[in-house]
C-alpha cells in the first residue's frame, strides 16, 4: 500500500524553526447579511433555529442577532486576542466594516490582516463571470477604503465558481482559502486562458473546528468545542514535530463565539496555544508568503 506523500517538504519549517503554524480566522459577516430593508429579495435565515423565510418579510429579531456580534461579540474577541497577544486574519465583508468603521480601525491598529469575504455575505457561486468579477472588485475597494490596504486573500460564502481563482488572480490576490483538503498549503495552477496557467497559493481552511459547530446539529457545548479545538492543536503539534510541518485553522464568528456563555471557551483555547513557544501564530497572509518563498512550484 502506497500512502499519500507528506504535504510539507522534509526540510521545511516555519519562521524560528516552528513546525506548526496556527491561523486564527475571525469572520465578520454581521451587517452584510440579507435584509429586506436593504433591497435583498429575502431575509437571512435564522441559522441557530434552522428557520428560512422565503417570503419577503423583514426579520427584525434576526437583524439584531447579527448586530449583537458587532456590539458585544467583537469587543470580547478583541479583548481576548489582545490578552493572548495573538494576531488574527479577519475574513470581512466590505459592507460590514462600512457599518462598523471602528472595527476596521481596531483590527488595523492591531496589525491584523483583512481578508475579502465579499462585499455582502452573499453566494457568489450563483453569479455569472461579470457579476462575480464586479462583486470581488466591490469588496476589494470597500476594504481598501475602511482598512487602508488591499486584502491579499479571498474566502467565498461556502461555494465558489470555476472562475473564482482566475478572477481573484486577475485582481491581484495572493492566496485562496476555499479549500479543506489538507493541513498544509499547496500550489494550484490557475487557468488564465489561452492555454496558460499561473500559480496561486491555496491555504486550506477547516470546518470541523469552526465555532459554527455551536449551531450545527448535533451542536457542541462550549466545553466540547474547546476540547475539540485543543485536541486538534495537540494532534497537529505532535504530528508536525514527528512527520513534517503543518498548519491549523480556527474559525470564529462574532455573533457565535462572542456570546457570554461561549467566549470563555475561546480564552481556554488561546491560553492552551500560548503555552507552546515553538508554534508560529500568525496571519494567513504571512503563512502564504512564507510558503511561497520557501516551497518550489
Amino acid at each position: 500500500m502506497t500512502l499519500p506523500p507528506d504535504p510539507a517538504p522534509a526540510d521545511f519549517t516555519w519562521p524560528g524553526g516552528a513546525k506548526l503554524a496556527v491561523s486564527i480566522v475571525v469572520n465578520v459577516e454581521e451587517g452584510a447579511e440579507n435584509r429586506i430593508d436593504e433591497g435583498d429579495k429575502r431575509p437571512e435565515p435564522v441559522d441557530e433555529l434552522g428557520v428560512t423565510m422565503k417570503a419577503p418579510i423583514r426579520m427584525h429579531g434576526n437583524e439584531t442577532n447579527y448586530q449583537y456580534g458587532i456590539n458585544r461579540g467583537a469587543p470580547r474577541v478583541l479583548d481576548l486576542l489582545d490578552e493572548a497577544k495573538i494576531p488574527a486574519t479577519w475574513t470581512v465583508c466590505g459592507q460590514a466594516l462600512e457599518k462598523a468603521p471602528w472595527l476596521a480601525e481596531a483590527l488595523m491598529a492591531r496589525g491584523d490582516e483583512p481578508c475579502n469575504h465579499g462585499y455582502k455575505w452573499a453566494f457568489s457561486a450563483f453569479m455569472n463571470e461579470e457579476e462575480e468579477r464586479a462583486f470581488i472588485a466591490k469588496g476589494t475597494e470597500s476594504i481598501e477604503k475602511t482598512c487602508g490596504r488591499k486584502p491579499a486573500g479571498w474566502l467565498s460564502r461556502y461555494l465558489h465558481t470555476n472562475e473564482t481563482r482566475r478572477l481573484i488572480k486577475e485582481a491581484g490576490y495572493s492566496y485562496h482559502m476555499d479549500d479543506y483538503s489538507d493541513d498544509f498549503p499547496y500550489w494550484d495552477q490557475v487557468d488564465i486562458g489561452d492555454g496558460k496557467t499561473e500559480p496561486m497559493v491555496i491555504l486550506p481552511y477547516a470546518i470541523d473546528s469552526n465555532d459554527m459547530k455551536f449551531w450545527l446539529s448535533p451542536s457542541f457545548t462550549p466545553d466540547m468545542w474547546a476540547d475539540y479545538a485543543k485536541r486538534t492543536f495537540d494532534w497537529l503539534y505532535a504530528e508536525a514535530n514527528a512527520k513534517g510541518a503543518r498548519m491549523m485553522s480556527l474559525g470564529l464568528h462574532l455573533r457565535i463565539i462572542g456570546r457570554p456563555g461561549r467566549i470563555a471557551a475561546l480564552r481556554d483555547v488561546l491560553s492552551h496555544i500560548r503555552q507552546h513557544n515553538d508554534v508560529w501564530v500568525t496571519t494567513r497572509e504571512n503563512i502564504a508568503h512564507h510558503f511561497a518563498e520557501n516551497v518550489a512550484l
